[in-house]
């Protein structure tokens, strides 16, 4: 069990005692005080709560940092091997892309190229690129009039992918692994998606870019992926039941072949890397990073944080002027109590000590009552600004900020209070007389 020594118990005790005596006064110094330690906790609060928000919105697109990217080209049987190496893990998934428009068929959609359902203008045809330079490819509408079809980036899913990109649920559910593969493929929007297909009333028909048939979709739910085009999410082995495995990554309908793993599936990278260098896929084209966006960002973030903390700084120097000028005045009303127990042989260190303890318990009461308000005040913000911001869901009141509220009032509680004290301390013992 930890004791306190007699002379610092005794400060304490009658450190408190002084507060008790004086609750005006206390009253004022924590007034003064309130608002600089506030904007302490608030900036931390706030420093931390953006870093969240931030790093989820990347995570979204970019995944959690950790994460093991593998970005392949899918020539030859790339995508073929790493299906069966994936197929069934947890600790890896892979991602497939290709073009698919769902509506009604021979017609343009209406967001040609997959551009944003509000910005129809922005996509066009796609086109093609070679020494003899870019045309526009022949994918089965050129010429045909526009029609309610919706135009999107079917994404092939060998697993949950959520553990490496936070997918946020809007509505319905995500896909379900789980078992064998649907004949109608089963379907998540992002919400761009989402938007189109609320606006636009279209056929349940999906042509998929190297599909032997057009299948009939089933669409289960909405998810919001960061992304600012439509886009759906589907198992690759449903998307597989109508289109051969060679098509499934074509490049000229979406990003190919990427995979992510975590940190610690060094066995399945290893696996994966020699089991595509065995099939032909050269080795200099087998590219992996990890993610490290925190670590990419934190210099900016922490010239964000010192800046703002720099300025609550100054407001909370303002509090400890209040609580010098309340210290100063306290200890000239004072003399004679602390020249008689000097007279009575109390020594001077315990004479400041009671003085700085009085400020010290008054700093800690005020960051109390800040973090306690910035607790309330987080509440409140989320309750009313919550459902706008979707990143802030589930946000908890940073333990940080409570940290750095603690020791703004200690440091208050000791700048204020150190020029009374050492003026305390001083006092002679013939002051006594004058009583």
């Amino acid at each position: 069990m930890i004791r306190l020594s007699g002379r610092l118990r005794a400060s304490l005790i009658i450190g408190g005692q002084g507060i008790r005596a004086r609750k005006l006064r206390t009253f004022l110094s924590m007034v003064s005080l309130f608002l600089g330690v506030l904007a302490v906790v608030v900036v931390q609060a706030g420093a931390e709560i953006a870093n969240r928000a931030m790093l989820a919105d990347i995570e979204l697109s970019q995944g959690k940092d950790g994460t093991r990217q593998m970005y392949l080209s899918p020539e030859g049987q790339t995508v073929p091997v790493a299906l069966e190496v994936l197929k069934g893990r947890t600790d890896a998934v892979a991602m497939t892309g290709t073009r698919a428009i769902i509506g009604e068929p021979g017609v343009k959609p209406i967001n040609e190229g997959g551009a944003p359902i509000d910005q129809p203008g922005y996509g066009g045809p796609r086109m093609r690129c070679d020494e003899t330079g870019c045309y526009p490819m022949d994918d089965g509408t050129t010429g045909a009039p526009q029609g309610q079809a919706v135009e999107l980036q079917l994404v092939g899913l060998t697993g949950d992918i959520r553990q490496f990109r936070p997918f946020r649920p809007s509505q319905g559910q995500w896909l379900d692994f789980g078992g064998e593969p649907s004949l109608a493929p089963r379907l998540v929007l992002n919400e761009e998606a989402a938007k189109a297909f609320t606006r636009y009333h279209v056929p349940a028909e999906m042509r998929v870019d190297g599909a032997t048939a057009n299948p009939t979709p089933q669409i289960i739910g909405v998810v919001d992926d960061g992304g600012y085009q439509p886009a759906a999410y589907v198992r690759t082995d449903e998307l597989m039941n109508w289109m051969p495995v060679s098509s499934v990554g074509d490049t000229s309908s979406g990003p190919g072949l990427q995979v992510l793993m975590t940190p610690a599936a060094v066995e399945v990278e290893h696996i994966l890397r020699a089991r595509l260098v065995a099939a032909g896929t050269p080795e200099d084209r087998i590219h992996v990073n990890t993610v490290q966006t925190l670590k990419q960002m934190s210099t900016e973030l922490a010239l964000m944080r010192w800046i703002f903390l720099g300025m609550a700084a100054l407001v909370l120097l303002i509090g400890v002027a209040g609580i010098l000028n309340v210290g100063l005045a306290t200890v000239g009303e004072r003399i004679e109590e602390f020249a008689l127990r000097r007279a009575v042989g109390t020594p001077r260190l315990l004479l400041a000590g009671i003085v700085l303890a009085e400020t010290l318990l008054t700093g800690l009461l005020t960051a109390g009552l800040a973090i306690g308000a910035g607790v309330v005040g987080l509440k409140l913000a989320l309750m009313m600004f919550g459902s706008r911001f979707p990143s802030l869901e589930g946000v908890a009141f940073p333990w940080q900020a409570g940290v750095a509220g603690v020791i703004a009032g200690l440091v208050a509680g000791i700048l204020g209070g150190l020029v009374p004290a050492l003026r305390a301390a001083r006092i002679p013992i013939s002051t006594v007389m004058r009583a």
